[in-house]
């Protein structure tokens, strides 16, 4: 039996800042900047949160299916760090605004960026039972970066968008290797949010715990895998990407310790296998659980697709869980990607100069957690609305009323 990835969107905010602006804006070392590999950062309005992201990234997907195709959605998992109640699953919100089949599983998953992938595996698993067959899994994750990040090394970045990926027997997108899977986790405080408006941590501390999974995840992988190579294997590799400077330095750790590889071997192989994972990373910066699916967009968008490719993918979260995993593109993969329409989209978001943006972030605080009763400012934001969200058909919060979160479609 065949499972896999039938469908896959990304959505990356309506709104997006230079990095190179930020850097210089905010006095950073510039040395810093190339290290980066960032280009644009996705910024949120504050009539975006979690839940609107996150449907607006599955939106495209459920209007392409068919009445029945969409009543067999039998599970929707939202996965999130940016969670918006203790209790209530932020894909409640989604199952409604989606008008989808009331015979449906709604729950939420959080392990830090790691999210994204548990809620994958769990929908593979799902589907591979055979307990429901012809039955489909809708896995939303969502992540929004912090104001209180403000004027730190953090700051550039850090994004806010989603990815919506349904899973089903019919992998148009990707086949998984079923059973291929590398496991890693192990307790470690390199990064947290101990308060739901607070991120802290140690980034160097994290950096170190992101490439020990690496490796450790691709020895277990490797070990269950007859005769994986970690270079002869995969056509194409994608990381979970907080900024492209560390896939880069993940990616050349890896091959020196396995191959004893030099330089220029090193240089060449990032550039054919990883460089297109990056592509949309680049332009939205890190969304914590959705951010290895934004590389695998960008792969499935840009890389040389000619034929089945075996594409190896790795998932990390912070505190930590981590996975290597892989699948196999289809003949249809790069066709199915191009009605998305994902580059269009992220070239066409507003702007902003340094003033609207910390004007945003200024709105943005705000917006804290545990709200009871407030309402969306849309003048505060009218020449971005009428110009980037009016007659657009996304869904954008419109006020909290007793807790309970009220939105509209443009």
């Amino acid at each position: 039996m065949k499972v896999g990835i039938e469908s896959l969107n990304l959505y990356g905010g309506m709104t997006s800042l230079d990095v190179r602006t930020l850097f210089q804006a905010r006095k950073l070392n510039m040395d810093r900047f190339e290290n980066l590999m960032m280009a644009q950062k996705g910024v949120a309005l504050p009539c975006e949160d979690s839940v609107s992201n996150g449907v607006n990234a599955a939106k495209p997907i459920i209007d392409q299916l068919s009445d029945k195709e969409r009543n067999r959605i039998e599970m929707v998992i939202a996965c999130s760090e940016s969670g918006l109640d203790f209790g209530k699953a932020m894909s409640t919100y989604f199952h409604d605004y989606l008008n989808l089949n009331r015979s449906c599983r709604l729950f939420e998953v959080k392990q830090a960026c790691f999210a994204g992938t548990a809620a994958l595996q769990m929908a593979i698993n799902t589907i591979a039972s055979g307990a429901s067959p012809g039955g489909k899994v809708l896995v939303v994750a969502t992540d929004m970066a912090r104001a209180a990040s403000r004027l730190s090394y953090a700051e550039p970045s850090q994004g806010t968008g989603a990815v919506a990926i349904l899973v089903s027997d019919q992998p148009h997108i990707l086949e998984i290797d079923f059973g291929a899977n590398g496991l890693y986790g192990q307790e470690v405080m390199d990064t947290c949010r101990p308060q739901p408006d607070m991120e802290t941590g140690d980034p160097d501390l994290s950096l170190l715990s992101y490439l020990e999974a690496l490796e450790h995840c691709w020895r277990n992988y490797e070990s269950k895998v007859d005769g994986a190579h970690f270079t002869e294997t995969f056509d194409y590799l994608g990381f979970h990407t907080p900024f492209g400077g560390m896939v880069k330095g993940a990616h050349r750790k890896l091959m020196r310790k396995l191959y004893r590889a030099k330089g220029p071997v090193i240089d060449e192989d990032f550039q054919r296998r990883v460089s297109p994972s990056l592509h949309y990373c680049m332009q939205v910066g890190n969304v914590y659980s959705a951010t290895l699916y934004f590389a695998l967009c960008g792969i499935i968008d840009r890389a040389n697709l000619q034929g089945p490719q075996r594409i190896g993918l790795f998932s990390y979260g912070s505190g930590c869980s981590a996975e290597f995993f892989s699948g196999l593109t289809t003949d249809q993969s790069q066709a199915r990607m191009e009605k998305m329409e994902i580059g269009r989209k992220l070239a066409d978001r507003y702007c902003l100069n340094m003033e609207e943006y910390d004007h945003l972030l200024d709105l943005s605080m705000e917006w804290r957690f545990g709200l009871k009763d407030k309402e969306v400012d849309f003048g505060a934001i009218s020449h971005i609305y009428r110009s980037h969200l009016e007659g657009k058909g996304l869904l954008l919060l419109k006020k909290i009323d007793n807790f309970h979160r009220e939105y509209v479609w443009t």
